[in-house]
């Protein structure tokens, strides 16, 4: 199954089981009147909401390259968690102000007990099912189920923290406690909706993933054979589940055009081996200079023009920089 229609199909689950622990939810909130207990119920509308964004956003990223996007539809899951985040934000700072009013103005809570239970209950079902779309999201490099994911876990964290909160409030009266739960897990939920946005921003503005790259090329520096002189240009940009990498692989001048192309087909298929047909590859070769006899380990080199001098390891440094020699 292709992965982008297989996130879909994940994140549609996600939005069918939301929909069961909102009503519960609510449930908990109406028999409690608890704040802290609205907080959580507040936040998790957003769950709704970026469940059923999501489902359309990972639909339509699944959709195959057209004339008009001709790099396909997946941008669009980095809209979805431009909004999730924003959303997460804009809800936890009405929660904080309606929490700050109710530590002045506070009312008498009910049935603590049904509502600790019914809360309880949907923190568990919420943090395995944030785990595994986190993990689902990491398989098939989706932002948008990672995102969330990361949602659920935090709305689990928060969960924990009220349920610990109604605990209190049931054995020792201090009502007070819930308009600090739903101030403290605001702020925590601001701050988990930050992260979120910011993660967003930085894709649909194409920013370096570090981490990603790093990865890559510290495999392809453990595969590179005598022909693959030097590695630089490295760029990552990412749509959706697919990832397209372009790069400068420098090779014995000498090689005609069918064995240098024979190079990038060892070269791509390493790389799909790691990330199956998450990738497209975009390979420009250089033939090599003088200056690249110095780093060249190819022993049998019949135009040799200077003595092999260092071997370079190639990291994130050197390999995504434009330099046509590594050593002076």
């Amino acid at each position: 199954m292709n992965k982008s229609i297989e996130n879909y199909q994940f994140q549609k689950s996600i939005f069918y089981i939301t929909i069961v622990l909102f009503i519960i939810k609510i449930s908990a909130w109406y028999v409690t009147q608890s704040i802290s207990v609205l907080t959580d119920t507040l936040e998790y509308s957003i769950n709704v909401i970026a469940s059923l964004v999501g489902m359309y956003s990972l639909k339509l990223s699944s959709k195959p390259r057209d004339e008009n996007h001709p790099y396909g539809h997946g941008k669009v899951e980095f809209l979805s968690s431009t909004l999730e985040g924003t959303l997460m934000i804009f809800t936890s700072l009405i929660i904080l102000v309606e929490a700050i009013y109710h530590l002045s103005n506070r009312q008498e809570l009910q049935k603590l007990d049904y509502g600790i239970y019914l809360v309880a209950f949907t923190g568990l079902i919420n943090y395995f099912m944030g785990t595994y779309a986190i993990a689902k999201g990491k398989k098939n490099n989706s932002l948008a189920l990672i995102a969330s994911g990361k949602h659920i876990i935090s709305d689990t964290y928060a969960t924990i923290g009220i349920v610990l909160g109604l605990i209190l409030i049931y054995f020792f009266k201090l009502s007070w406690i819930d308009s600090v739960i739903a101030i403290v897990f605001s702020i925590i939920i601001i701050i988990s909706g930050y992260k979120i946005l910011r993660a967003s921003i930085a894709g649909i503005m194409d920013e370096a993933d570090k981490t990603l790259l790093t990865q890559i090329i510290s495999l392809l520096d453990g595969e590179k054979n005598e022909n693959w002189i030097d590695l630089h240009n490295f760029r990552i940009i990412k749509y959706g589940s697919i990832m397209h990498i372009d790069c400068h692989l420098t090779v014995p001048y000498y090689l005609n055009v069918h064995e240098a192309h024979n190079e990038i087909d060892k070269l791509e298929k390493f790389v799909k081996n790691h990330f199956e047909d998450n990738v497209e590859l975009f390979v420009h070769t250089d033939g090599c200079m003088d200056y690249s006899c110095k780093i060249c380990t190819k022993k049998d080199c019949p135009v040799r023009k200077h003595e092999f001098q260092q071997k370079i390891e190639w990291n994130l440094k050197n390999v995504i920089s434009n330099s046509k020699h590594r050593i002076d």
